[in-house]
């Protein structure tokens, strides 16, 4: 890790240690976890998949079945105490668009926000200043603002509606206000890694001391195909280059001192509205139900799978297109049953829970 990250997080932990003890302590204690062979993973709980957008590259436009029974409130309050006693101490509220949603409230209580690091993801739409002093007041500390370029034409096009560039660039100045941490997350293709136009798209936001979040493209859900965007090895050599002039990191990027590569189930882990708990969330495939089973029972399963329990310094949806394709055999269901997709060759221990 470079010192310059070192910096921003220890800056980061005095914050949290002052706005929220209980999660500072349990931030503190990551390193004896990890090293103990424990899971530190944020859950990014996509809570309602409703949204005001329909984007390019959405990764979820096929997983909303309104048939199947959702979360309650209930079930959040007892999945986070559960979080809660294995030391977890981050949550992602995300969907669909959480802005759009009536359950967002609800569930920030029913989580405990005093406990939690939690971060709220947004296209911008609906963050103005009154919105985000909302968010605020309601516990969350950070926003994660979906920005595709700095140009409007660019972003407007790759999100598919016309005005939205201009609504997050003033939804920046709106989170800043409120005083809530920021980070902006960006799709950046192959060809768009190389471009000048990315380029300047991290200085800017360098200059203005915002991190940028890099999401690699990767050919599933409405992006599914584009095989052509996806990056390679030389790729990842070429961004890791750009980390050192530019605030801007990705899922591989060291967090917390920490080096874990791919942070599937080990420091990120997805649950969907339905209660499937995701090892990735950007391949559907379920490693058991949260209505079902524990929090705990459900990771320990994610960790004896190779492709999350090992330490792995690629991204597989985004740099392996035989991985991909084979996901492409379960296209009509979600979620993908980790029993159905994973073979038994694939598990790095406890074989037996294929059975």
């Amino acid at each position: 890790m470079s010192i310059k990250i070192h910096e921003q997080e220890g800056k980061k932990r005095e914050k949290l240690k002052i706005a929220k003890p209980k999660a500072y302590e349990k931030v503190c204690k990551f390193e004896e976890k990890i090293k103990r062979g424990e899971s530190i993973t944020i859950l990014q709980f996509q809570f309602d998949y409703r949204c005001n957008f329909v984007c390019k590259h959405c990764s979820i436009i096929h997983r909303m079945d309104r048939k199947r029974k959702e979360l309650s409130v209930e079930d959040v309050a007892r999945i986070a105490n559960q979080a809660d006693e294995l030391g977890l101490a981050r949550w992602v509220l995300t969907g669909g668009e959480p802005l759009v949603s009536q359950k967002l409230e609800s569930f920030v209580k029913a989580i405990d926000p005093s406990r939690w690091y939690i971060s709220c993801d947004t296209n911008g739409w609906f963050l103005d200043h009154g919105r985000a002093l909302k968010l605020r007041d309601m516990g969350i500390d950070r926003v994660q603002l979906s920005i595709d370029g700095l140009e409007a034409k660019e972003h407007d096009e790759f999100r598919k509606k016309p005005g939205s560039h201009e609504r997050c660039m003033k939804a920046v100045d709106a989170t800043l206000d409120a005083g809530l941490d920021l980070f902006i997350q960006t799709v950046v293709t192959k060809e768009r890694l190389h471009s000048e136009e990315f380029k300047k798209f991290l200085a800017y936001f360098s200059d203005r001391n915002i991190d940028v979040f890099t999401t690699f493209a990767k050919p599933v859900g409405a992006y599914m195909g584009n095989f052509d965007d996806m990056i390679n090895q030389e790729d990842l050599d070429f961004f890791k280059g750009l980390q050192e002039n530019y605030r801007v990191f990705s899922h591989l990027t060291p967090a917390f001192g920490m080096a874990l590569g791919c942070p599937a189930v080990k420091g990120i882990t997805t649950i969907s509205e339905y209660g499937d708990v995701l090892g990735c969330q950007y391949t559907p495939i379920s490693i058991g139900n949260l209505l079902e089973e524990s929090l705990s029972d459900i990771l320990k399963r994610g960790a004896s799978i190779k492709w999350y329990g090992e330490y792995m310094q690629t991204c597989p949806p985004a740099m392996d297109p035989e991985y991909i394709k084979r996901t492409y055999e379960f296209k009509e269901k979600f979620p993908i049953p980790w029993n159905e997709f994973f073979k038994p060759e694939e598990f790095v221990e406890n074989k037996e829970l294929v059975k």
